[in-house]
């Protein structure tokens, strides 16, 4: 089975803010430009998937006026970007340092911002991923953000288990728009 990663368009905030859950929207265009793109390379009759957030939506509506073949995608909140609970919609240079290491003595149990832990975005991907497997599709499309792409690849190559240390945690994901191809 291939599975189709596909990160949501550039988001129309200020760069440099922490946005993770918050529903943001997409740059329209962007999007536009991004749906077409991924119009262009994805399988006939792929299953797709798509997180609760509003960013990745509009980019699977802009896919399936393309793509109608695609069908209705599945709104599967396990998919949606990590909770940074009180550093939504702040500055990254402005949360303190002491936040941070927070989180990296604790990577995978430390709440950040109060918000959630990486280990439980790897779950709840992970659980995402279990479905997926055993959709029996042959192809399938995720559109979701760099966390739940960089949580996927992670158990993808360690399997299901607790993330050790931050050095573990996969720093490869597409740019705004793009996709990774993986194949389960």
């Amino acid at each position: 089975m291939r599975l189709w990663l596909v990160r949501h368009a550039r988001v129309v905030l200020s760069p440099g803010l922490c946005y993770g859950a918050s529903n943001v929207a997409a740059d329209a265009a962007l999007t536009e430009e991004a749906a077409a793109m991924m119009a262009e390379v994805l399988p006939q009759g792929a299953a797709c998937r798509v997180s609760g957030l509003a960013r990745a939506q509009q980019l699977m509506t802009g896919l399936r006026n393309q793509r109608p073949d695609l069908g209705p995608a599945q709104i599967d909140p396990r998919l949606n970007e990590m909770d940074f609970g009180a550093w939504e919609l702040q500055r990254w240079d402005a949360i303190p340092r002491s936040a941070f290491d927070g989180w990296m003595a604790d990577f995978a149990h430390h709440r950040v911002g109060g918000g959630e832990s990486t280990q439980q975005v790897i779950d709840r991907v992970a659980l995402a991923l279990c479905d997926t497997r055993h959709s029996g599709a042959s192809d399938a499309v995720w559109v979701c953000h760099a966390g739940a792409i960089r949580a996927a690849q992670f158990v993808l190559r360690h399997g299901h288990r607790t993330i050790a240390r931050v050095s573990e945690w996969p720093e490869e994901a597409p740019e705004p728009g793009g996709y990774l191809q993986l194949t389960l």
